[in-house]
């Protein structure tokens, strides 16, 4: 390692004085409004996450408001987030620091991290943040600034590089000022020594970076290839009858989007027409209980939804009928109901509503 860890920090916290960006959740060390940022920006960018910060702080400004909030509202509300098990988490979690801890968040680092949906990066960042607790972030941008300064080969998403990475971050942490320290990182990382095309020559560490002395800041971090994407194929049922009414259901069994609702679905383990539909005891069953009138496919070409391991190949089929049903809703009430984006596009552009 070389000698020029010094003063790293010390340049780091001088840069970060003069470019931090003017963010709500840095006018503040209330740990609930830290802690909801942090869950909020989880594979999320500053700038489509703020407005969700926003709106979570205005319409439930301390943690039992949002302990006392239905889960459907919560849903609702992070919607287009993505990666709902963080909402519910966050909503498991606000019940349980309300109720059982009656509003009081844990103070350090190792309790931190026995909450719910808490993890190692969240529990650093409120400690250190809010408690002034010696706690080292470890996040994209940080692998990001540390590989390249240091010029460290190992993956990151390695077991060996994770705790690399961890015990070097731990190492440079400025202990007099460490939620300083952490923010101005993760900051120098998001803004300056970025994935792509980063100002090396503006750098504050450029005569000290070995990457730019090596000319390998292209190539760091280091990455384990990435996990196989699975294709799913999604066949959609918007079921209206005569009244303007349609049917939706909620996703009740865990996995992708559970708690969230969605139109009646066929899964397929390849893209098929609606001969092969029709063959389907499935397809049958959802027939034969809202009395199809008539079906028509919406798309030709089906949409392609990409999550993170999974793209799904989705088909929307139209269908009239009759037949009214219990599990019907009026159409324009559709918009009340949290749904994954992918359904919330769909009924933008279809029924031309504001989800």
């Amino acid at each position: 390692m070389p000698n020029s860890t010094t003063h790293f920090s010390k340049i780091l916290i001088l840069w970060y004085i003069d470019h931090k960006r003017e963010l709500p959740w840095r006018l503040t060390k209330d740990p609930y409004a830290i802690w909801l940022s942090e869950i909020i920006l989880q594979q999320t960018k500053v700038a489509q996450g703020l407005p969700y910060y926003n709106v979570f702080v205005s319409t439930f400004p301390t943690i039992h408001d949002l302990a006392n909030a239905p889960e459907e509202k919560v849903l609702k509300l992070w919607q287009g987030l993505g990666y709902y098990s963080r909402a519910r988490n966050l909503h498991f979690t606000s019940k349980y620091i309300s109720k059982d801890l009656k509003g009081i968040f844990p103070t350090s680092f190792k309790e931190l991290l026995k909450l719910k949906g808490v993890g190692d990066y969240t529990a650093s960042a409120i400690a250190s943040i809010c408690f002034n607790e010696a706690a080292a972030v470890v996040d994209g941008n940080v692998y990001r600034v540390l590989a390249r300064f240091f010029g460290i080969s190992t993956p990151i998403n390695s077991t060996q590089g994770i705790k690399e990475f961890k015990s070097l971050a731990q190492q440079l942490i400025d202990s007099s000022q460490p939620g300083t320290f952490n923010q101005a990182i993760m900051e120098f990382g998001a803004r300056h020594c970025t994935p792509k095309n980063p100002d090396c020559t503006s750098c504050i560490f450029n005569d000290k970076c070995v990457a730019l002395q090596k000319k390998t800041v292209a190539d760091l971090p280091v990455k384990l290839k990435k996990t196989i994407v699975k294709k799913w194929y999604f066949n959609y049922f918007i079921i209206q009858s005569e009244g303007e009414n349609i049917i939706l259901q909620q996703r009740t069994k865990k996995g992708i989007w559970q708690q969230l609702y969605e139109f009646p679905l066929i899964e397929t383990d390849k893209e098929i027409g609606l001969d092969q539909l029709q063959q389907l005891e499935e397809y049958k069953e959802l027939s034969k209980t809202h009395s199809f009138s008539s079906i028509r496919l919406y798309n030709e070409k089906s949409i392609i939804h990409k999550l993170s391991h999974r793209h799904l190949h989705t088909r929307f089929w139209v269908v009239e009928t009759k037949t009214n049903s219990v599990m019907e809703i009026p159409l324009a009430s559709i918009t009340k109901y949290p749904v994954p984006t992918l359904i919330e596009n769909f009924i933008t552009s279809y029924f031309d509503l504001k989800v």
